[in-house]
């Protein structure tokens, strides 16, 4: 299975918080919610997480050094 560029997450992921905060300080504007939306939902295809929460810490984990690669991608590795 391929995993994603590390710096496309990297970069997904700061897009992530950016947005956040714009929902947050302006909780009634839509059309940044269905961007902050559409994020989440790019982070959680990518990392094979069903929640955006998952998404976001495998993601975090995923773009440290050394951190583990995507559930997805361990599946059928021996000991996996």
């Amino acid at each position: 299975m391929l995993l994603p560029d590390r710096n496309t997450i990297d970069r997904l992921l700061r897009h992530y918080r950016a947005q956040e905060r714009s929902v947050l300080a302006r909780p009634c504007d839509l059309s940044a919610r269905r961007r902050f939306e559409d994020t989440a939902y790019t982070l959680c295809v990518l990392m094979g997480e069903r929640t955006a929460h998952e998404a976001v810490s495998a993601a975090e984990r995923y773009v440290a050094e050394g951190g583990p690669a995507p559930r997805q991608a361990l599946e059928g590795l021996p000991g996996a």
